[in-house]
């Protein structure tokens, strides 16, 4: 999403509870906190508390705790597999990544920061779909990839 997308009013907003019962992932493996529709199947943005509680930063490390890039490329994913299973007809089908492309990882992101994760679904098609993703903390740009998940 370009910068002028970043300040939004979102249509509706997915809550902890309400992403639970949508998507399958589930503690310590649950990557977002909230996610927050500005178009209909097409654009959202997930929000990632990130907290020094977090299990992976018992290993990633002790002494200088960064969140691993894979975690934000799948908190990204989850943004977007939520927002696309929150509508009537996608209930209890699942998504699940096919590829990624043109990951690029920016900055670190550390315990205290909140990471926005900025998705796009530049293609849905029958059943595979293409989402270009950003995530943020503050004006700064942390990671940026395209996606390609499946839904079953």
């Amino acid at each position: 999403m370009e910068n002028k997308d970043r300040n939004y009013n979102p249509i509706k907003i997915l809550t902890s509870e309400d992403i639970i019962k949508i998507i399958p992932h589930r503690y310590p493996f649950l990557m977002i906190d909230r996610v927050e529709i500005i178009e209909e199947n097409k654009k959202c943005v997930g929000i990632k508390c990130v907290s020094a509680n977090e299990l992976y930063f018992h290993g990633h490390f002790p002494e200088k705790p960064i969140m691993p890039g894979m975690l934000i490329l799948e908190a990204m994913a989850q943004t977007s597999a939520a927002m696309m299973m929150s509508l009537p007809e996608m209930h209890g089908k699942f998504a699940y990544f096919a590829g990624i492309n043109k990951a690029k990882f920016r900055r670190q992101v550390v315990p205290g920061e909140v990471l926005k994760l900025y998705v796009e679904i530049v293609k849905f098609k029958s059943k595979i779909g293409k989402v270009k993703g950003e995530a943020c903390v503050g004006d700064e740009l942390a990671c940026e990839a395209e996606m390609i998940f499946a839904v079953d």
